[in-house]
């Protein structure tokens, strides 16, 4: 078996790669803070779900808790078991980044609606829409973590222009020596004098037919 590079995946394959995969994905996820986040956004949820049992609640505010509950599992779930890495043609830090920015959205105005829906708020309504606040507070610093994925990365210019075709290519570079500079095109001449040129070039020709027509006499 060959050696294989730590920080990479390098030929691993099977279950030797799952094995590194799960263990890169889950170090980035506990590493860069995302776990500690999402896991208190998921408690606060949860908590509130139970404080609002029982109580008369618009079903919009339950919706939203529900939602955001089974999309902060998901997520979990995800980067846990390495499944990212597996499906490259999804850019998961951008959807991770959306979801965090929609979460905040929804639960800030979630809580606010559950205020707004009610004259009086019991003890455990209250706490559940301070929880909602609480979750929202941490995917907006889960917002903040994810910008990590994007330092130090450059946006490829002339990504949309498309190659020359096959038939045309482009023409060559004229070779130049070191040290010399490369030839100029040498001016042409001016063609002011052309007309004059063929006025005397005929005068000569009639002269020539007059002397051979003196000749033959």
């Amino acid at each position: 078996m060959a050696v294989q590079p730590k920080d990479e995946v390098g030929t691993r394959k099977g279950c030797r790669r799952y094995r590194w995969e799960l263990k890169d994905s889950n170090k980035e996820f506990w590493v860069y803070g995302h776990a500690f986040v999402k896991l208190v956004s998921l408690g606060c949820l949860i908590a509130a779900l139970i404080l609002l049992h029982g109580l008369a609640v618009h079903p919009i505010v339950l919706l939203i808790i529900t939602m955001e509950l089974s999309i902060f599992i998901f997520f979990i779930i995800l980067y846990s078991f390495a499944i990212q890495r597996y499906m490259a043609f999804i850019l998961w830090p951008i959807t991770d980044l959306l979801n965090d920015l929609f979460a905040c959205g929804f639960l800030v105005g979630g809580a606010v609606y559950a205020v707004q829906s009610r004259k009086t708020m019991p003890l455990h309504y209250f706490i559940a829409v301070i929880l909602m606040g609480v979750a929202a507070l941490f995917a907006f610093i889960d917002i903040c973590l994810q910008r990590k994925h994007f330092k130090g990365k450059k946006v490829k210019k002339n990504v949309l222009v498309p190659p020359p075709p096959k038939g045309q290519e482009p023409p060559p570079a004229e070779k130049t020596e070191p040290g010399k500079e490369p030839e100029k095109e040498k001016p042409k001449e001016p063609e002011k004098d052309k007309g004059k040129d063929t006025e005397k070039d005929k005068g000569k020709d009639k002269d020539k037919g007059k002397d051979k027509g003196k000749g033959k006499k």
